[in-house]
């Protein structure tokens, strides 16, 4: 397995992988949609076009996992992590975020920031092994219009649903 960095001429080849990645999202809300790799291509492009370092797990040939970096000094946050279901369970992702705490600690940080989507427990228990145990910020939002909310969190005093 080699990590590649992925520039222009590589976005086509990243494109299936980030809508995937978007189906699944998708999916942590209730909502079932298709894969769209036009719409998957334009966001590498505009991802690039922002500076934003990204890299792929490369093995015989074949992509099979991804991740886009934030930098926003000081911080290093990841703004994508995807491996292909296949690939899972290999150290793909491991490999794909040394890369991410590389660049960071090149910055003089001890840290990456990671958004993550509070029922994706894959990347959940993925970071508490790396030592991400610090609840650092949340989002807040109104439902999308075909969201499925089923579970509610509390975080402090307040209860939010998910």
């Amino acid at each position: 397995m080699s990590i590649i960095t992925i520039d222009e001429t590589a976005a086509g080849r990243v494109a299936p992988l980030v809508a995937a990645f978007r189906v699944f999202l998708r999916s942590l809300n209730g909502i079932v949609s298709e894969p769209d790799v036009d719409a998957g291509r334009e966001e590498i492009l505009e991802f690039l076009s922002s500076g934003y370092p990204v890299f792929a797990a490369e093995e015989g040939g074949e992509l099979a996992g991804y991740i886009v970096c934030r930098i926003d000094k000081p911080c290093l946050w990841v703004e994508h992590i995807y491996v292909r279901p296949e690939f899972r369970r290999k150290g793909v992702a491991a490999q794909l975020f040394e890369k991410a705490e590389e660049i960071s600690r090149s910055m003089g940080e001890d840290t990456v920031f990671n958004y993550v989507h509070p029922n994706n427990e894959g990347m959940i228990r993925f970071l508490r092994s790396k030592g991400y145990t610090v609840l650092n910020m949340i989002e807040i939002r109104k439902p999308y219009r075909d969201e499925k909310l089923t579970t509610q969190m509390k975080v402090g005093r307040n209860t939010f649903d998910y």
